[in-house]
């Protein structure tokens, strides 16, 4: 296969969240709330270990109806409260590295949360943008003061 027809594919997913950089950030590194708020839809339940120091690792296991989903990698970069860095390796990815980016962008009482997934296979896109889309919104569910959206 040429290089042109086996591209890496990044995807972008963007929200702007009633919460405060902090809140956000450290929901990525607690394992706890990461069991609670990284279920894209789809998934029924959430297990997580995280070593949130650079050069940590973390696990996150996704079970779904009919799958199990396995996710690990290692922090690359913890700049808190403002970017989060880690690679990410899944079924999905093909068994290879591929890079997360999160970076939170205060906007007054809200925060911008930017989610960059790089080097991802291109038949993987379409799934990650809905993932972490649907992940983005349940994580903004989870930090955000009741009745304030």
């Amino acid at each position: 296969m040429n290089a042109a027809m086996n591209a890496a594919a990044t995807v972008v997913v963007r929200r702007t969240i009633t919460a405060p950089p902090e809140a956000l950030f450290d929901a990525w590194l607690d394992a706890d709330a990461l069991a609670i708020w990284m279920r894209p839809t789809g998934i029924r339940q959430t297990f997580a270990k995280t070593e949130p120091r650079v050069g940590g690792s973390y696990e996150i296991t996704m079970h779904g109806d009919e799958k199990i989903h396995p996710h690990h990698g290692v922090y690359q970069v913890i700049d808190r409260p403002r970017r989060l860095v880690f690679t990410w390796v899944s079924h999905a990815t093909e068994g290879a590295a591929t890079l997360v980016t999160v970076d939170f962008l205060p906007k007054g009482e809200r925060t911008e949360v930017v989610v960059t997934h790089e080097q991802l296979p291109e038949a993987a896109r379409e799934a990650h943008t809905r993932g972490w889309t649907s992940g983005i919104e349940r994580l903004a569910t989870f930090c955000t003061p009741q009745g304030s959206t």
